[in-house]
């Protein structure tokens, strides 16, 4: 039986991989450490709480006790770090968390899985850290070159994995992937915000002219590409993730307002947020090679993330009435007042 440490698993990618794993490995524990900040939801996982095969456990990756006892006890053989600050906009007004979780977060996992020993280490990455990338696609080889203070933690994070497999030969995969969607996503991010407010017939804030280009991968596509590299990639190496879905950011409310059958007058432009990266783009043909692609379209999948959040208003209903709704308000209504316009996204 293998033994998987699944960090941030009560997350949108985390908490979907941990019950991906459950799904298609019947001889596995998986023990989820998150320590529940705003993003992370346990309601992510109540389908597979009771499962005798995971287990959760609530603590800070930075935590060095809380990480050691989880290595004494339960004896890893895999971890997969998803545990991270992930929103670009509150990396700009608060980057010290992203500071401590993102790098020295990251230190305490890699230093206990030095210590300990450990089969297989996965830090997963962001294709943020190439930065804006002109024209064409940028491999694994490309310079990185982060541009705000969450890709730039990524991106240090990155590095840091990979010194520890030159220096301490510590086993390591490291994966960078393209912007996700699917079921249990934040609604700060793009497309759950946009099918959110639309449902409730609200403004769909949108950065500048909204041509901001982003390639969209979808969930179970991620964790696929995650759990075949654990298989089948090579120790030391640097994969990208992408689905091939390169499409403005405009594209994308407007396909959302176009399925909830809803007007593009509920589209607002924004002032653009600083540093924006204008274009990213991923050239896969390295993890291609070894035999991985996309499996789902992304007509078909984009169709059922709408159909999800359409279905589950639940679950995002009791976000946006809680600690988001005053994130919300304090973000997005302070930069409508500084363009002398109202939105209704109270």
């Amino acid at each position: 039986m293998k033994t998987y440490l699944i960090t941030g698993g009560a997350g949108f990618i985390g908490s979907n991989f941990v019950k991906y794993i459950l799904k298609t490995h019947e001889d596995v524990k998986v023990i989820n450490l998150d320590k529940l900040t705003y993003s992370g939801n346990l309601d992510n996982l109540k389908e597979i709480e009771k499962d005798p095969r995971y287990k959760f456990v609530k603590g800070d990756i930075a935590d060095r006790n809380i990480v050691e006892e989880i290595f004494t006890a339960d004896r890893p053989d895999i971890l997969v770090n998803f545990a991270a600050e992930t929103h670009v906009d509150r990396s700009i007004n608060q980057p010290d968390d992203f500071i401590k979780t993102d790098i020295y977060g990251t230190y305490t996992l890699l230093e206990a899985s030095r210590l300990k020993g450990l089969s297989l280490y996965v830090q997963i990455s962001t294709d943020e850290v190439y930065g804006h990338i002109e024209k064409g696609s940028s491999t694994e080889e490309y310079p990185l070159q982060p541009t705000n203070p969450y890709s730039a933690t990524k991106a240090g994070a990155d590095r840091l994995c990979y010194s520890y497999f030159v220096t301490y030969k510590l086993p390591m995969i490291i994966t960078r992937a393209s912007n996700n969607y699917g079921p249990y996503q934040y609604p700060e991010k793009l497309i759950p915000l946009c099918i959110t407010n639309a449902i409730e017939n609200k403004l769909l804030p949108i950065y500048g002219d909204g041509q901001q280009m982003r390639d969209w991968l979808y969930v179970e596509d991620h964790c696929d590409a995650i759990n075949f590299l654990i298989e089948k990639g090579t120790r030391g190496e640097v994969y990208n993730i992408g689905g091939g879905n390169l499409l403005p950011n405009i594209k994308i409310a407007q396909k959302i307002l176009e399925l909830l059958d809803k007007p593009d007058a509920l589209i607002q432009y924004i002032s653009d947020r600083p540093g924006h990266d204008r274009r990213y783009s991923l050239n896969i043909k390295k993890i291609k090679e070894l035999g991985w692609e996309p499996k789902y379209k992304f007509k078909t999948a984009f169709e059922e993330t709408v159909r999800w959040y359409s279905e589950n208003e639940e679950w995002w209903r009791k976000i946006k009435s809680g600690a988001f709704k005053e994130y919300y308000r304090k973000h997005y209504l302070e930069r409508d007042k500084q363009q002398g316009t109202t939105a209704k996204n109270g």
